[in-house]
């Protein structure tokens, strides 16, 4: 009897054990299970922002994109109400136009031999830049071996060796500055991306130029340059506002100067009214998420031509 009783305790004990050791099993694997499901949604969470993100992304390139649109159609001007609109709360776009004929172009400044905008050019690298008379000189001989069809090498210029091979053609984009001999004055001013163009027609748009350049050009005069940016600017004296005279020509611009024909004959070379060719910025918002494109375009009466985009 004693030794069955014993048997017994011990066949107890023994359950006691299996039925603890169960219960610890049971009770890790409810463990693993929620941290298998805490990991489960919180995956799930992030896939369910990121979504979130990606739509909004996609949303607010699609409304930079429709301002695009409403800016190339040929009524719309830089001072349109259409310009801006939210089409929902929190969706929407901004859009800004302005004349690329403010900006100096070097492909009209480098063709065609003409030592009056070479000398405006000159002046703009000494006076706005802050380029030295000797850095001046190479940069522009560079620029021009550049250019030219010849592999002759002006007095500070650089043409083809083993090291360098200039194109012989005219630029077609401001990244190519930077593989030319000599730009490093130019390319460390800080912007200097803003004060230049290959895209508009040419001429400086009188509208558009800056004050600094407009004192470079011939026969403008400190007390015409103020006068302009005053006349130009209207009568609250702030540019590209609802005030601003509508000049359609060059005569009306040079009545304003009070310039006659024959002073008027230096600048009209150099000068536009109203470049016909335009950037455009358009901001795309969805939220908190904005994204920009913007688009250099020609346009006139027919279908705009567009001459860079980018987003």
């Amino acid at each position: 009897m004693k030794s069955k009783r014993i048997s017994v305790a011990k066949m107890v004990k023994g359950s006691h054990r299996n039925g603890g050791s169960a219960l610890l099993a049971v009770f890790w694997a409810v463990i693993v299970l929620t941290m298998a499901v805490a990991s489960w949604f919180f995956w799930l969470q992030q896939r369910l922002q990121l979504h979130g993100e990606e739509t909004r992304d996609v949303e607010a390139l699609a409304m930079a994109h429709s301002g695009v649109a409403v800016a190339l159609n040929p009524k719309v001007d830089r001072y349109s109400s259409l310009l801006q609109a939210e089409v929902a709360p929190g969706v929407g776009y901004r859009v800004t136009i302005e004349s690329e004929g403010g900006r100096l172009n070097l492909a009209w400044i480098l063709s065609g031999n003409d030592h009056g905008r070479m000398a405006v050019f000159k002046q703009w690298l000494e006076l706005v830049i802050g380029v030295n008379p000797l850095d001046r000189d190479r940069l522009v001989d560079c620029l021009m071996d550049y250019v030219d069809a010849d592999n002759i090498a002006r007095p500070n210029g650089q043409e083809d060796n083993k090291d360098y091979h200039p194109a012989n053609r005219m630029i077609q984009s401001l990244d190519e500055l930077r593989r030319i001999p000599g730009m490093e004055p130019l390319l460390a001013y800080t912007g200097w991306e803003e004060l230049v163009t290959l895209e508009s027609t040419g001429p400086f748009d009188l509208l558009e130029v800056p004050e600094e350049l407009l004192r470079l050009l011939p026969g403008l005069g400190e007390g015409q340059v103020q006068r302009w940016l005053q006349v130009r600017a209207g009568n609250d004296q702030i540019l590209h506002t609802e005030d601003d005279p509508k000049f359609t020509g060059a005569d009306q611009v040079r009545q304003a100067l009070g310039f006659d024909l024959k002073r008027w004959e230096r600048l009209a070379p150099l000068v536009t009214v109203g470049d016909q060719t335009i950037r455009i910025r358009a901001e795309g918002y969805s939220g908190k998420v904005v994204r920009q494109v913007q688009v250099v375009v020609r346009k006139g009466t027919g279908t705009p031509q567009i001459r860079s985009w980018i987003e």
